[in-house]
């Protein structure tokens, strides 16, 4: 069965996470079919894409499968692993893509939804970064990508604690463009959709490639690379990163002991 649906109508196409059942954490297969959504997508010359869950959810989704993390010794986000492909894919789309977001987005979600170039929300929704909970080192890019949106000390009182942000914080801190009513927020990214197709497609394509190349920060020395890989595997070589992964699946809280 589908884990998501895929529609497209006069320039814009739609992505609807429809996993309720495990709330749309983004499996391998999840993201395979996102991924495959996307090239036809970029195929028909689409101008806009939206992304989102289906109307009324409490969770747009829970992030990165923790059945599919490795086991201890191995970077549970590789360059080339599922979600780190879909992230790079969504902000390198030639096509303005806007996320629609109900309910709230855990983890690596919250890395999907802020690499969408637009965000459009209503009450129910909040972030969390909660690689925290279980143990994860995320990766440098990822933490790039949030000091950007929200500078370093908020990006780092998320990562520390784990606990969300909810709607009327997210928009004031910039994380949402828009907080609308629920009973309006389909309509509203519609609106919001149809103005950007009205637009020259090419100057849009333009517009995403410069933004993306802008933001992606200063370039990092080879040593400081290898450092920054070297701190990551000190944390996924570790007995607490088993603990976290292990305790997720017990359904109990991790203990922890820093070894």
């Amino acid at each position: 069965m589908p884990l998501i649906t895929s529609e497209y109508s006069a320039g814009i196409g739609t992505i609807t996470l429809c996993n309720q059942a495990k709330r749309n954490c983004l499996s391998g297969e999840m993201i395979s079919e996102i991924l495959a959504a996307l090239d036809g997508f970029e195929k028909q010359s689409a101008i806009v894409v939206i992304l989102r869950a289906e109307n009324g959810v409490k969770v747009w989704s829970a992030g990165h499968d923790v059945n599919e993390l490795p086991k201890p010794g191995r970077d549970p986000l590789p360059y080339a692993g599922p979600l780190e492909s879909l992230l790079r894919r969504m902000q390198e789309f030639p096509a303005a893509v806007i996320a629609l977001v109900q309910g709230s987005v855990w983890g690596g979600a919250c890395d999907l939804a802020f690499s969408c170039d637009i965000l459009i929300g209503d009450e129910s929704a909040s972030f969390a970064m909660t690689p925290a909970k279980i143990g994860i080192p995320y990766n440098p890019s990822g933490l790039i990508h949030f000091i950007n949106i929200l500078g370093i000390n908020k990006a780092k009182e998320m990562f520390f604690t784990a606990e969300p942000i909810n709607a009327q914080d997210s928009f004031h801190l910039g994380i949402l463009n828009h907080l609308v009513p629920s009973a309006d927020v389909e309509a509203f990214t519609a609106t919001v959709a149809a103005r950007v197709c009205k637009n020259s497609p090419l100057a849009i394509r333009s517009f995403k490639r410069q933004f993306r190349l802008l933001s992606s920060g200063l370039p990092l020395s080879a040593e400081t690379f290898e450092l920054i890989q070297s701190i990551r595997r000190e944390v996924y070589d570790s007995k607490d990163y088993l603990e976290g992964i292990q305790s997720f699946h017990e359904k109990r809280k991790p203990v922890f002991r820093g070894e």
